[in-house]
């Protein structure tokens, strides 16, 4: 099932259902697209036509915000938990090693997927990252015929949002994986090159309240809550 915040689609899916979707989705040779919405995002692309059609092109658009569970809940909606990418880009990767599913790591800069690699190789002995590429090469042939050789079922793009985006519904059709997932910085995070916010924010949905104390200037970003909220529901 899916909400709809100002034009832009919402799974309402918790990890659990996402995955055992995604891992049929695998088996059946579909190709599934994951992106991670937030009220940024919806934001933007009340301003961005190409931005709102493109995340409406995915098949799984996460609720990765504590601002869609407040408006769902205001809304009378059914999403009561988030879905973050980092998190969802973890849990592909323990239903991958579990079944037998291999990934495919692709961006940020050079040095980071690999540190990546490693630091996933011994939280999941039993995973199989199949190859990596920097998001610095600039040769799609290369980057294309890597990925097909890998013979990868889960592809993790980090590449910065919308650009991770647009990159993946250009090229999944011609690609062999079958799950697509644009992940941001996650590589970083998982890499230990970045910190994540201490998990009593992120139990309660404020890493946002945690980036704004460590980067007191971000403080005009946090304005777009109030208003994706207020604009979500003079919709409703």
């Amino acid at each position: 099932m899916k909400e709809n915040f100002l034009g832009v689609d919402v799974c309402s899916d918790n990890y659990e259902q996402l995955t055992v979707s995604l891992l049929n989705d695998i088996e059946s040779d579909k190709k599934s697209f994951i992106v991670a919405i937030n009220p940024e995002k919806i934001m933007k692309a009340q301003e961005d036509e190409k931005l709102l059609n493109l995340l409406n092109q995915a098949s799984y658009q996460i609720p990765d915000g504590i601002g869609i569970i407040v408006a769902s809940k205001m809304k009378g909606g059914k999403i009561r938990q988030r879905v973050t990418g980092i998190d969802m880009m973890l849990k592909l990767c323990e239903t991958a090693s579990e079944h037998n599913k291999k990934i495919f790591l692709y961006g940020a800069k050079p040095g980071i997927a690999d540190e990546a690699k490693m630091s996933l190789e011994k939280q999941f002995p039993a995973i199989q990252i199949v190859g990596t590429i920097n998001g610095y090469e600039k040769n799609q042939q290369v980057i294309q015929q890597t990925i097909n050789d890998s013979k990868a079922d889960i592809v993790f793009v980090a590449l910065g949002s919308p650009t991770q985006e647009y990159w993946i519904v250009n090229n999944m059709n011609t690609l062999y994986p079958s799950v697509y997932q644009g992940v941001g910085g996650s590589f970083d995070v998982i890499s230990g090159r970045v910190q994540r916010a201490p998990e009593i924010f992120q139990k309660f949905g404020l890493e946002w309240l945690y980036r704004l104390l460590k980067e007191p200037w971000r403080w005009k970003r946090q304005l777009i809550l109030p208003k994706f909220l207020l604009k979500a529901l003079r919709r409703s």
